[in-house]
């Protein structure tokens, strides 16, 4: 095995010692005020007759500093100017964010030619000219959609309503994280020193590591500790004994299947569901004493109400168990991951893209907790990162025709949990291998391969 010689950035985490109130109490109030500079930027930059002015960062950033609003907040500029920033990057995305979906939109409509979709992209291409649409100002033609026969007036009509549908101001989340410049700390005698609201002074953070970092960081305010994420520059390795080509299905139960049946992960659907089913349990719990809460209030029992409220609503033990649980998972996620590459030496990944579109949440509370509390978003993350760190190409295809075809004649089979039945050639298996093995197929298809045949 031998190393390349570049580098790749990856965020890790740092812990501080346990802090004082005082401490605390300033990174509260920072995070807070970090919050509130970004709220200030969503409301006066984040409609449409913004949308022009997002061209220019700096441009927004001077603005601001004229504003009154760092003054007022007592803000040092190492954390102002940051929220600005990130503030418009959240904007953009937004932006971005209801430009996609119009395009997905318009792509599957029916009533539009191939002119008026071509139209509606070129408009949202151009931000003076979908800023000009949306404020119903009169605007030129665009170049490519000159001598075209279109209905301007009903297209545009069409792109300020899905703009309507889609649009959404930024929310600024939980006040409890900040970014801070290199300019705004310093590391000394095993401490990060932060810049403080009094001038010439700074607030210690006494670590529990050596690590140090140079560039932007972020600070996460917990209980009675804070979290910093800092960026690290990590070696690509080169192993020369990676030279394998795998197909993986990503599920739910069993983390990675592979086309030729071996199994990764295949306890994460057990850790998951149990981890679903008390934290149901502990919420039917807290639900019994939430009621016994409000009937104490209804009949004048303050005391025992109190006494409820004090020693069972609270959230900082419920918090606590659900980040170790998290914690766990994610070692057992990354144990498995490196256990996959180091067995199957791939030099090639090929996995599904992530189905996102036309999800909806049932009326099952358990499975909806199971749902949003998936790690697949995670798993997706650490593999590409653990494929980048060690030189392995990932590629992701199209899931269609992957979950209920055959594998093996290509007919359309049926799915019971978690087997597969094909009903034209008796096949019958796991359907994660099934899966697997199709994607396989689709990827060797594409690319001009001989499809593997199995017996």
């Amino acid at each position: 095995m031998s190393e390349k010689d570049y580098s790749i950035t990856k965020t890790i985490r740092q812990r501080t010692m346990p802090l004082p109130e005082e401490t605390m109490a300033f990174l509260s109030g920072i995070a807070a005020d970090y919050a509130r500079v970004k709220v200030c930027v969503y409301e006066r930059y984040s409609g449409i007759r913004s949308l022009e002015n997002l061209a220019s960062v700096f441009d927004i950033q001077t603005d601001m500093r004229h504003c009154g609003l760092r003054e007022q907040l007592n803000l040092p500029s190492v954390y102002y100017e940051l929220a600005v920033r990130e503030a418009v990057t959240d904007i953009r995305g937004m932006w971005g964010m209801v430009k996609n979906r119009i395009r997905a939109c318009v792509a599957v409509n029916e009533g539009l030619s191939a002119n008026d979709r071509m139209y509606v992209r070129t408009i949202l291409k151009l931000d003076a000219f979908y800023a000009a649409v949306l404020t119903g100002r009169k605007h030129p033609m665009p170049e490519k959609a000159e001598g075209l026969a279109l209905d301007v007036k009903r297209l545009d009509n069409l792109i300020r309503r899905l703009t309507r549908r889609f649009r959404k101001k930024p929310a600024a989340g939980q006040a409890d994280n900040f970014a801070v410049s290199p300019a705004g700390y310093a590391y000394r005698e095993g401490q990060l020193f932060l810049v403080s609201r009094t001038r010439r002074k700074r607030v210690a953070l006494p670590l529990k590591d050596q690590k140090t970092s140079g560039r932007q960081i972020r600070i996460f305010v917990r209980e009675n500790y804070a979290d910093i994420a800092i960026p690290l520059e990590t070696r690509v390795k080169r192993h020369r004994d990676f030279c394998n080509t795998i197909f993986v299905h990503l599920g739910f139960h069993c983390m990675c299947t592979l086309s030729s049946g071996a199994v990764y992960g295949e306890d994460l659907g057990t850790l998951s569901a149990a981890k679903t089913e008390r934290l149901t349990e502990k919420n039917r719990g807290r639900s019994r004493m939430r009621e016994k809460y409000r009937e104490s209030l209804a009949a004048g029992d303050h005391k025992k109400a109190a006494a409820i409220e004090a020693n069972n609503l609270g959230h900082a033990s419920y918090d606590r168990q659900k980040q170790r649980e998290r914690a766990r998972l994610e070692t057992y996620i990354n144990t498995e991951i490196n256990r996959m590459l180091a067995a199957e030496k791939p030099a090639r990944i090929v996995v599904t893209k992530p189905i996102t579109a036309g999800r909806s949440l049932s009326k099952n509370r358990p499975a909806n907790r199971k749902l949003t509390g998936s790690l697949q978003g995670y798993v997706r993350k650490r593999l590409a990162e653990k494929c980048s760190t060690n030189s392995v190409a990932l590629e992701e295809i199209n899931s269609r025709d992957t979950g209920f075809v055959c594998s093996a004649c290509g007919a359309q089979g049926e799915r019971r949990k978690e087997l597969f039945y094909c009903g034209a050639c008796g096949y019958a298996g796991a359907a994660a291998v099934n899966a697997a093995r199709n994607i396989e197929n689709k990827y060797n298809s594409e690319n001009g391969k001989v499809m593997h045949v199995r017996e």
